[in-house]
């Protein structure tokens, strides 16, 4: 038989799964230390971070050496959100790590980021639908004026002048970062009627049914200046930060509906603000915002009426995705057969 393979799992991992990964060959060693580090993480992440990730009152599994021990052995990591900052410093023999999240830029606040080691993410395979179901509530709240009902409710007399209905269908929809989570997006706009285009790092190969249009990155300020509903759906990366900026939010047209479901950093928020001001858009929503982690939205943002900020919760969903680690398990059969991994992170790339 192979050198044993230490396969640590710091999420829960269903029965049937755990079977597949201990299936994939003899020599894997499957432990799964769900919880164990919590204390740690509450301690070295963000308080906002810990709150919302950590379970109440849980500070974790064993002893700090037990714990220091279980990532020496590993050679192999599963993670999730959050996971210890030092874990690359605490496993010198660690060959892979998988995040179950899409994002990568989750990982910055630890010592993978930029390691030797092979990360890599469940981009594309995460819920999808889910964040999809998300800005699409977004798109039809501001379409149909509904958030004035809690106005009314809160006066006690209705003001049916201010609801300003628009129609969806017939309108155009820019899903910006045409990956999983985008294509998932475009579907269920489409499926409403809306027109959608979008754009992608690289629009290669046959255009997806879903899409009327798909462009690179230099035809972002064409497609918006067409579009009534914009969905921000792309990785973070140096070259995405701040895209949709002063200059994106005057190409769109007066009245748009902006839904941001990537990270904060992605919008230029104090352009954001402007905008506003300007009266230009006729919604926002926000499940990210910068600095989402350390404290609470920018209260200009927060105090907006036509403003809605959540925490991170477009993909909360009932419906437990298995895609995740069923990648994480052909994964694991690829490293052992010393063949390529998918979904890899280009350091140089961010994602």
């Amino acid at each position: 038989m192979a050198d044993l393979v230490n396969v640590l799992s710091l999420v829960p991992i269903p029965d049937e799964l755990r079977q597949s990964i201990e299936a994939v060959d003899p020599a894997v060693r499957l432990t799964v230390a769900a919880g164990w580090f919590d204390g740690e993480i509450r301690d070295t992440w963000p308080q906002r971070t810990a709150r919302a990730y950590v379970r109440a009152g849980s500070e974790g599994h064993g002893t700090r050496s037990e714990r220091d021990a279980l990532l020496a052995e590993s050679d192999v990591i599963v993670g999730g959100f959050p996971v210890p900052v030092d874990v690359r410093a605490r496993a010198p023999g660690l060959r892979w790590f998988h995040q179950t999240p899409a994002g990568a830029s989750n990982l910055r606040h630890c010592d993978l980021w930029g390691s030797d080691v092979v990360v890599t993410t469940s981009r594309g395979l995460g819920n999808t639908e889910a964040m999809a179901e998300y800005v699409v509530a977004a798109f039809l709240l501001f379409a149909r004026g509904l958030a004035q009902a809690w106005s009314d409710r809160a006066t006690g007399a209705f003001d049916r002048s201010a609801y300003r209905p628009v129609q969806v269908a017939g309108k155009t929809a820019c899903v910006v970062g045409a990956g999983g989570i985008g294509r998932e997006v475009a579907r269920l706009c489409a499926a409403l009627g809306l027109r959608v285009v979008g754009t992608r790092r690289a629009p290669d190969g046959d255009l997806p049914a879903e899409f009327a249009e798909l462009g690179g990155p230099e035809r972002l300020h064409d497609l918006l200046g067409q579009s009534t509903f914009v969905a921000v759906c792309c990785q973070l990366t140096p070259e995405t930060k701040g895209l949709i900026g002063r200059e994106a939010f005057a190409v769109l047209p007066d009245g748009a509906v902006v839904v941001n479901v990537a990270r904060g950093e992605v919008i230029d928020e104090s352009a954001l603000v402007e905008a506003l001001a300007a009266d230009r858009l006729r919604g926002v929503a926000l499940d990210v915002y910068v600095g989402e982690f350390d404290r609470l939205p920018p209260p200009e943002l927060w105090s907006d009426p036509r403003v809605i900020v959540t925490p991170h919760v477009s993909a909360g969903t009932d419906a437990w995705s298995r895609r995740p680690l069923e990648l994480f398990v052909r994964n694991l059969r690829a490293l052992l057969d010393g063949a390529p991994l998918e979904n890899v992170i280009d350091w140089s790339r961010g994602y």
